[in-house]
């Protein structure tokens, strides 16, 4: 029997390569509501978070009523792209088809809204068609909180052991050491290779397109 049964991936920076659509979408918002100036590498370094978290972290003085405004201005703007969803990563689904072919169960848990991830599966209707379960920011704790990983296992019985988690920030690689699930990173994303390992990643590789020989090499 294979090691890893459950195989959760998160979805922006590791599935798809969106970094560059969240950042400008954000910058769109900010200048829009003329709020203080935030630098790119600042909105990508909390991409993976839930977005109430990054509005709270990018500006922490701001109250409640203009935090709304903000998140209302991000999230139409990101849902108005309409078909121009971010691309996937090169060789994404075709790996997915593969992994799920040998007969691992496929995950997702993400920092996106249940509104944004399933309009994501519906405009990559191949990789849509592989996953089986999937827990999102604002339907569970945010991201470091290992809530999420907790009710993915609960929904398909398995034990920690038997799941991996492949994601490209800290956020993801110390919510899944938290509670046990072996962690491993991509560096195709916005947290470097040093970053990933010192916060629980047992290993890293560039994309999901080197899962497979990785897992391979573990069985």
């Amino acid at each position: 029997m294979r090691k890893f049964q459950l195989l959760i991936f998160d979805w922006d920076g590791t599935l798809v390569d969106s970094e560059g659509m969240i950042v400008a979408t954000m910058q769109a918002a900010i200048r829009e509501l003329n709020l203080p100036p935030r630098g790119d590498a600042q909105i990508g370094e909390l991409i993976g978070l839930g977005l109430n978290d990054v509005l709270e972290r990018l500006y922490p003085d701001l109250d409640q009523a203009q935090l709304h405004k903000l998140y209302d201005g991000y999230r139409i703007r990101f849902m108005s792209q309409g078909i121009n969803d971010a691309p996937l990563f090169a060789g994404a689904e075709d790996t997915l088809k593969k992994l799920h072919g040998e007969g691992h169960r496929l995950a997702i848990a993400t920092g996106k809204s249940r509104r944004g991830l399933d309009r994501s599966l519906k405009l990559h209707s191949g990789i849509g068609a592989l996953i089986s379960h999937s827990r999102c920011a604002d339907e569970t704790a945010s991201k470091p909180d290992p809530l999420m990983l907790r009710e993915l296992l609960e929904e398909t019985g398995l034990e920690a052991k038997q799941a991996l988690m492949i994601g490209d920030t800290e956020y993801d690689m110390a919510m899944a050491k938290s509670i046990g699930i072996t962690a491993l990173g991509v560096t195709c994303g916005v947290h470097d290779p040093e970053r990933l390992l010192q916060t629980g990643a047992v290993a890293v590789i560039e994309t999901v397109r080197e899962l497979p020989a990785w897992l391979h090499e573990r069985t």
